[in-house]
């Protein structure tokens, strides 16, 4: 008889006492859980070992793809999923992992995320569907080394889950603004690191150009002031990051 093929969940964390219960509740169906935290001041470590996971805590931020390679390095599974403390992973879902490991006939497989913002699930705009490599097989994947706005990458034929993972991206304007500030100054600063060229004359164009691809193009203006709101916000993200990449430190 083959035996079950292990599955390992990673998550980074830092200050995440209010999301990480639901997010590590969801990974129950997993054989290990892993968690690396960045010097969380709240319960965040106390929440994750309540829960039986295995826990590092790093003096250091490398930036998100590191980070996640660091994790993927401690964990011991067939195969790994990653999920963010603001995700969750539904039953339905959970049931399509473990039958796609145990048939293992993928290097990995993409996820479909379905995201809030601000307490509404947005369809259009580029929301939805958005489809994520998370799950691998442990030995053919790794992390890019991107501070933001990193990827899994797989050696080996991927395929497609089905069913949605939740995703609960931003729930107020204070962590719209805060979230975009921080993903645009370290991506301003990737960017800046690979000799790319920024500035106002550049910036304006691309923030136009950011909100009416998702805004119009992608038809964001399906899902009300939301989506209004969410287009607005990529934009001003793609405005401050461009700026920064060209701006005299």
């Amino acid at each position: 008889m083959t035996e079950r093929p292990r599955l390992s969940a990673i998550v980074i964390a830092k200050n995440e006492a209010a999301d990480l219960p639901d997010c590590l509740a969801s990974l129950a169906f997993c054989d290990e859980i892993v968690v690396v935290d960045s010097g969380s001041t709240d319960d965040t470590v106390a929440i994750a070992r309540a829960a039986g996971a295995v826990v590092r805590v790093t003096e250091d931020w490398p930036g998100f793809g590191l980070q996640k390679q660091r994790a993927l390095d401690l964990s011991t599974g067939d195969f790994v999923l990653s999920v963010d403390a603001d995700e969750r992973i539904p039953a339905d879902l959970a049931d399509e992992i473990r039958a796609a490991i145990e048939r293992g006939d993928r290097a990995g497989w993409r996820i479909n995320r379905r995201s809030s913002f601000l307490g509404r699930f947005l369809l259009h705009g580029g929301w939805y569907p958005d489809r994520v490599l998370r799950l691998a097989r442990r030995s053919a994947a790794r992390f890019s080394p991107d501070l933001v706005h990193e990827r899994m990458v797989v050696e080996g034929a991927v395929g497609d889950l089905d069913r949605d993972m939740i995703h609960h991206s931003y729930r107020s304007i204070d962590e719209v603004l805060d979230k975009g500030r921080r993903y645009a100054l370290a991506s301003a600063a990737e960017r800046r690191s690979r000799g790319k060229r920024g500035g106002l004359v550049i910036a304006l164009p691309r923030a136009t150009w950011a909100f009416l691809r998702h805004y119009v193009l992608k038809a964001g203006f399906l899902d009300g002031a939301h989506g209004f709101v969410a287009a607005l916000a990529k934009a001003q993200e793609t405005f401050w990051r461009w700026l920064a990449v060209g701006w005299e430190k």
